[in-house]
């Protein structure tokens, strides 16, 4: 289960966002970077660089990356139809899994962040749902158009999906995910989830 290159680094930008901004900034974007702000401070803390609080600085990462990413909305559209059929235990289990699937992917790539730039280009609301966009330039200077798609719960603004030069990680996992239900079953994609989460 591999996404493409761009997809790569749209999430790890994600995780980097801040450096630049420009134009108006909406209240889904303000949460974006606060969000930004708390894991560029851990990832610039040189008392966490050290090999000893690896551990440490990896919960801290992730429980910043917790409050700000929708898990259990983003598993059920990676899921779809597959999602009703599955027991609140099931469900559970799955959400659990896919938000390990992403940190595993995409923890290395965050704490090797080196400086690339994100240019905000402005959000839209709509009622309880935004997207927020956003233009990444690589330190090659490519540019590469970036779109977060939250929904407002409560006070909070929650990302449930990602896309870069318009491919969706949703839509990507969601098109593996179901390869492998209907191509086997509901248990092997979870065994296959599962034998990631024990590879070191």
């Amino acid at each position: 289960m591999r996404l493409t290159i761009r997809l790569q680094e749209g999430i790890l930008l994600f995780l980097v966002l801040g450096i630049t901004v420009s134009g108006w900034a909406g209240e889904p974007m303000d949460q974006i970077k606060q969000t930004t702000d708390a894991i560029l401070s851990i990832v610039s803390d040189p008392a966490l660089k050290v090999s000893s609080k690896a551990e440490e600085r990896r919960r801290r990462i992730r429980n910043a990356v917790d409050q700000r990413f929708d898990w259990e909305e983003m598993a059920q559209r990676a899921l779809a139809r597959h999602w009703a059929q599955r027991t609140g235990e099931e469900k559970k289990e799955f959400v659990h899994l896919f938000g390990d699937l992403l940190e595993r992917t995409y923890m290395d790539k965050i704490e090797g962040y080196s400086g690339e730039k994100v240019q905000y280009e402005g959000d839209t609301l709509e009622g309880d749902y935004a997207v927020v966009r956003v233009k990444i330039i690589t330190k090659k200077n490519v540019d590469i158009p970036v779109e977060y798609r939250l929904q407002k719960k409560g006070d909070n603004w929650l990302v449930y999906d990602v896309s870069i030069e318009g491919v969706s990680l949703v839509n990507n996992y969601r098109t593996q995910f179901n390869s492998i239900i209907v191509g086997s079953s509901y248990a092997d994609l979870v065994k296959r989830l599962k034998a990631k989460a024990a590879e070191k």
